[in-house]
Parts: structure tokens; sequence; C-alpha cells
């Protein structure tokens, strides 16, 4: 059995149905993907907004996936200790410690007796190093380790450093996942330091989640949310309550067969007054290689989308959204992206 989403992939599916591959946000877009002989993954991104300068960033990855052996293990010359009137070594075999390279053997050892100790540090890979440079001169850096310090726990550092405002940031978070159970836990130790925490249980489909957040420096909870849902393959339901259990969302998907989908999301703001803001979206997949999408919301403001995978590492995608309550305004945007990967 496996554990249920995290609390804030609840509505997931609905989710991306309505905001997932619209590319009218940005005038283009491109982003170019390619992989290393030793496994390094680059990932080239470039955005330019409607308002405000070109955004982009360079990424490199190096996942160290584990082998699913055990490094070998040298057995010592010991026959200094064999003769009659000697005692045997007494030997300390434990792993710890983690690196990218496969195999690390780090051996001393001390005479002391006619007893011998002999330490070996046998690192077990399943890291994963991230490091990005974006246009604002930000330095970035992840470290996963997942399934590493225990069986069903995986924990990312990240890092960030700004050299021209000598501005440095460091988060730790947590992620636990075991049959029935999606813990999550995120430390910001720089700013505050501040703690997020949510969890999700499940059971046949149905699951219920909370969040909450505290402020160390303040001792004083910063947020608290609560959701409920029940997915199976054909269709998701959600309900949640956030920004302190002030803004409600009922979100609904449905995949009607192989190639359509829809889906519909309503919120309500407690504090903004009695209106519900609604959206509505559908995806039909037109072949293998492309499909399109639409989507309205009660502002009247409709979005279409279109991907088609030109050949094997080329993706082309364009979209367009109209206010259709002020078409001859230029209230309407269009967009376009590429994607390359080798």
């Amino acid at each position: 059995m496996s554990a249920p989403a995290a609390f804030s992939d609840i509505s997931k599916a609905a989710n991306d149905l309505l905001n997932k591959d619209f590319y009218h946000v940005s005038p283009a877009s491109l982003e170019v993907k390619s992989k290393a002989p030793n496994g390094v993954t680059f990932n080239v991104k470039g955005k330019s907004a409607h308002e405000g300068p070109i955004a982009g960033s360079l990424e490199a990855k190096y996942v160290d996936k584990p082998t699913g052996k055990r490094p070998s293990i040298q057995k010592p010359p010991d026959s200094s200790c064999d003769r009659l009137g000697e005692s045997r070594p007494m030997r300390f075999f434990f792993s710890c410690g983690h690196s990218i390279s496969r195999s690390v053997k780090l051996n001393f050892m001390s005479q002391f007796t006619h007893h011998r100790m002999m330490l070996m540090l046998l690192p077990r890979p399943g890291l994963t190093l991230t490091q990005a440079w974006t246009t604002a001169n930000a330095l970035d850096t992840k470290l996963e380790l997942d399934n590493n310090v225990a069986k069903g726990l995986k924990a990312e550092i990240l890092t960030q450093y700004l050299p021209t405002k000598q501005s440095k940031g460091a988060k730790l978070n947590l992620y636990f996942q075991q049959p029935n159970l999606h813990a999550r836990a995120f430390f910001d130790l720089l700013s505050g330091p501040t703690a997020n925490f949510d969890a999700v249980l499940g059971h046949e489909g149905f699951v219920v989640g909370a969040e909450g957040g505290y402020d160390v420096q303040k001792a004083a909870i910063t947020k608290y949310s609560a959701a409920i849902g029940y997915s199976v393959p054909q269709y998701t339901a959600a309900i949640t309550a956030g920004n302190n259990l002030s803004v409600f969302s009922s979100s609904y998907y449905h995949r009607v067969n192989a190639q359509v989908e829809a889906g519909a999301k309503a919120t309500w703001d407690s504090k903004a007054g009695n209106s519900v803001g609604l959206e509505v979206a559908s995806k039909y997949r037109l072949d293998p290689s492309s499909f399109a999408k639409a989507k309205i919301n009660d502002r009247g403001i409709a979005a279409l989308a279109y991907n088609v995978l030109l050949r094997p590492g080329v993706t082309l995608g364009l979209g367009a959204s109209f206010d259709t309550q002020n078409l001859n305004q230029a209230a309407h945007k269009v967009g376009a992206n590429f994607t390359f990967e080798s």
C-alpha cells in the first residue's frame, strides 16, 4: 500500500488541469534539457514576462542512485594474530556518512596489547545534488538524501546565496512516507527561525490532512489549514480550508476516458465577501503526440492551449487568454513555449 498524497497535493489533479500547460502567462519561454554521459543533467530556462525583465536559470543535477550492491570488504591479513599466545583481532564494521562517490573506504588501525581495531566507513549512495544560477544572481544548492538516513525518510538541505546583497538562506526539509501516512516538516534556519508542518492520513482512497506553522522567535503559531479528500484513478474530490481556516475551496477532477479530462474548482474567501470564484477546465488528447486544453472562470477570462511533440525531444506549446467581457480592449494575452530535450 502506497503512502497518501502530500498535503499540498490533495487537490493536485484538479490544480494541474486548471493551471498547468497554459502558455499565455508569458509571451515566450524556452527550456533546454540535456544529460551528460556521467549522468549529470542540465536544465536551462528562459522566460520573458508581459511586464518586467527576462528571467532565466541554469541548473545542474546529479543523482547517485543506489546500486543494490554492498562494497566489497577485503579481509586484512591477520597471520600475526594466529600464532599461539596472541589474541584474535577485534573488528568493528558499521556504515555511516554519505558521499557522491560510488565507494569510499577509510581504514585506520590502532595496535595496542596484541589487539587491532579497524573502522570502515561504507557510505551508501542515493543522494541528489542540484545547483542552479539564476538571472537574479542567486546561487541555489539543494542536497537530497532519499531513503538513506532511514526507510521512508527523505531529507533536503537547501541553501541560497546572493553575492550582490551578501544575503544567505538555509532550509531543512523532511519528508516521511509510510503506508497510510505522509508527513512533512520545513525549517527556515536563518529567518525566524520558522517551522511548518503538515501530515496526511489515508485509508481506502479517503485522505484527511492538517497544516501548521510556528515562529520560534515569536513563540506563536503563524498559520493553520485543514483538508479532506477522496481519490480513485477515475476521479478525485477535495475540500480545503486555508489561510487560518478563512479561505475555503472545493475541487473536482474527472478522467472521463483516455482522451478527455475535466475539472472544476470553487473558492470562497470569508473575509473578502460572499462572492464565490469558479473555474472549469477540460483537456482533450488529440493523438499520442498532442493535446488541447481550455478553461474559463467566473470573471469571463477564457484560456486556450495547444501542446504538440514536433519530433523526439522537441515540444511546442501555444496559448492565449481572452477577456470575453471586454473583447474590444487590449486585455488579451498570447504566449509560446519551446522545450528541447536530449
